[in-house]
């Protein structure tokens, strides 16, 4: 099972405890997966219909809990597709449908029938609870989230650009940097930091999938931090190899044409030293000499022997 449907899977079981969240998760749920039939010769029908499980059984919940109307779930295997199901749930009864529709405001007092693609009522975003329940119920129907071992990305993938916009603004109102991007036909929003996703999970209260992402989180930064720390030292290595191994190289062109009788005897002393202990750091030299020098005294006293090889070289 991927993330994205563990994510889903702890949320499907997630369900407010006060009637008016429940009702605004509804009608996010229907908005983006439901479909109203309302001909005037026939009674009113409300079907959700999605490919994911947990969406249907969140759906079905909502109504028991919300409405106290029983349904079914019904399972359909799309043919020539391997394993691919549909889950429908519908309800047929004209007073349900319509009790559902007044709650989650697609049936306006004045009688006039709103599609479910519309934006929601803003009535039904008033509660800061409300708007955190609508977060979760759109990510059941239409979100999705990578792999976090392998990068941080949530989208909620929408219709028209109103719908982007709408859920846009509930989630900068959490302080959450969500922005949209158009792919194809749809408008996709989405947030790609991974402290966002953290606090989006925190919103929908999928808790146990949030504290599987932070340890994630941890684990990763533990090894970018090792791996920049390894990187550092080993940069810092050759770089005094190669220091290392250019004064030596200096050392060995003195002796070999002018000899050390043409250096002041610091510089002969630390040349010779240098010549014995070709691995020493520029501090274990300076202890070794009498009386001992600090880093900055060796690295005077080397730089000196640089030069003069480089004037005879010239």
């Amino acid at each position: 099972m991927s993330f994205s449907s563990e994510v889903k899977e702890e949320l499907s079981k997630q369900i407010s405890q006060t009637r008016h969240c429940q009702i605004a998760e509804t009608a996010v749920i229907v908005q983006y997966c439901g479909n109203v039939i309302w001909k005037s010769e026939e009674s009113p029908k409300l079907t959700v219909r999605t490919e994911n499980a947990a969406v249907a059984r969140k759906y079905f919940t909502l109504l028991k809990k919300t409405f106290n109307i029983n349904t079914d779930v019904v399972e359909t295997i799309i043919n020539g597709t391997a394993g691919a199901k549909i889950y429908t749930v519908h309800v047929n009864k004209s007073d349900d449908v319509i009790r559902i529709l007044q709650a989650i405001k697609l049936f306006r007092e004045d009688g006039v029938m709103l599609t479910p693609a519309s934006v929601l009522n803003p009535i039904l975003l008033k509660n800061a609870c409300c708007r955190r329940a609508v977060i979760r119920g759109a990510f059941l129907a239409i979100g999705s989230m990578s792999d976090p071992n392998k990068g941080y990305h949530y989208e909620l993938v929408c219709s028209t650009p109103m719908q982007a916009q709408q859920l846009k603004d509930i989630m900068v109102g959490f302080e959450v940097d969500a922005k949209i991007v158009i792919r194809k036909k749809y408008h996709v929003v989405y947030v790609k930091e991974g402290a966002g996703i953290v606090e989006l999970l925190n919103i929908m209260e999928a808790h146990v999938s949030l504290m599987k992402l932070e340890n994630l989180r941890i684990i990763k930064e533990m090894r970018n931090t090792i791996n920049r720390r390894v990187n550092c030292e080993a940069a810092n290595i050759t770089k005094t190899v190669n220091a290392a191994s250019k004064q030596i190289e200096d050392i060995l062109y003195i002796k070999d044409t002018v000899g050390f009788g043409q250096l002041h005897p610091n510089l002969r002393e630390i040349a010779e030293i240098r010549l014995e202990y070709p691995d020493a750091t520029l501090k274990e030299l300076g202890q070794l000499l009498e009386p001992s020098v600090g880093k900055s005294g060796v690295n005077h006293r080397l730089r000196k022997i640089s030069e003069f090889a480089d004037s005879l070289k010239r």
